[in-house]
């Protein structure tokens, strides 16, 4: 069935990737017999604006092609409107698209998902900051080092990639100090001295770092991790063990459940989807079921056609 269908392509994603994959895209979905609305632009805001007058007009889905961070401007696009969000994912760590099962770097099963897949039915968070503002997340919004690494990442030109995230996380460990947290989960209330606090829906982030890799985005629950104080040398043999999820065995780590979680901490900023996000404090609720994405027809009980 021919669908009316809003593009959003991010050219740089993927060291290039974005850009041949993006017409790559266009190419399938238009020989496929679709109508496809261009919604990207020339800065984020940009397209955020010509995505939502797209979604407004009432196109069948807001394909993206690019890494996290378009993913996230999506999701502040059709979270809550019953609009479904496509993935052609062409970034350097996917990890929305892997959390979901879909293709990476494979823009023609992304297209074919896209066009022909199920419409599966997950959670999102929803996040008020300190002035009243609200946005949502889909992955996992982090409060303390992952959130001041994001922020040396996103200044730094060199290296590209993956190993840009990692230099930054060596530069700035020698100076971080463990920050004072107030946590509300729920109606508990806990105060800590920590060294970061991550609020996930799904497993992952940073390009597969596993902080919560129990969490499940159709759950109606946040996993919450807390990394208590420790020293640098302690962080940095732990630190390895965040990709296969091993570090929950750590003492020094907790993973606590909440639908609805504050954060409150002096002077700290956020991270969402791995996008500077905003100040400190927060208050984050689920949102069960607010997000529809286009996946494999097999995603599960929660998958409709």
């Amino acid at each position: 069935m021919s669908q009316r269908v809003a593009l959003i392509v991010n050219p740089t994603a993927g060291r290039g990737a974005g850009r041949t994959m993006g017409a790559e895209t266009r190419g399938r979905l238009l020989a496929g017999g679709h109508e496809v609305v261009d919604a990207s632009g020339r800065t984020w805001a940009e397209a955020r604006d010509r995505a939502a007058a797209a979604v407004s007009s009432g196109v069948d889905a807001l394909v993206v092609v690019g890494g996290d961070g378009l993913v996230h401007l999506a999701v502040n696009v059709v979270a809550g409107t019953g609009t479904p969000m496509g993935v052609v994912a062409a970034g350097t760590g996917n990890d929305f698209a892997r959390n979901l099962g879909l293709p990476v770097r494979d823009a023609a099963r992304a297209v074919e998902i896209i066009t022909g897949g199920a419409v599966r039915a997950i959670d999102a968070g929803r996040v008020t900051g300190p002035g009243g503002e609200s946005k949502w997340f889909a992955g996992v919004l982090g409060a303390g080092f992952d959130a001041v690494v994001t922020a040396r990442a996103a200044r730094m030109h060199w290296p590209r990639g993956q190993m840009r995230y990692n230099l930054a996380v060596l530069r700035e460990l020698p100076v971080f100090k463990p920050i004072p947290y107030a946590i509300v989960l729920d109606e508990r209330r806990i105060e800590t001295s920590a060294m970061l606090v991550a609020v996930a829906n799904t497993t992952s982030f940073g390009g597969g770092m596993r902080v919560c890799p129990d969490a499940d985005p159709t759950d109606g629950l946040f996993d919450v991790l807390v990394v208590r104080a420790i020293s640098v040398p302690a962080f940095l043999r732990v630190f390895p063990s965040v990709y296969s999820g091993a570090h929950v065995s750590h003492d020094a780590v907790e993973i606590h459940r909440a639908a609805r979680v504050r954060l409150e901490a002096p002077s700290i900023r956020s991270q969402a989807d791995g996008e500077a996000f905003t100040e400190l404090p927060l208050d984050i609720a689920i949102a069960p079921r607010a997000l529809r994405v286009l996946t494999q027809p097999h995603a599960g009980k929660d998958g409709e056609r």
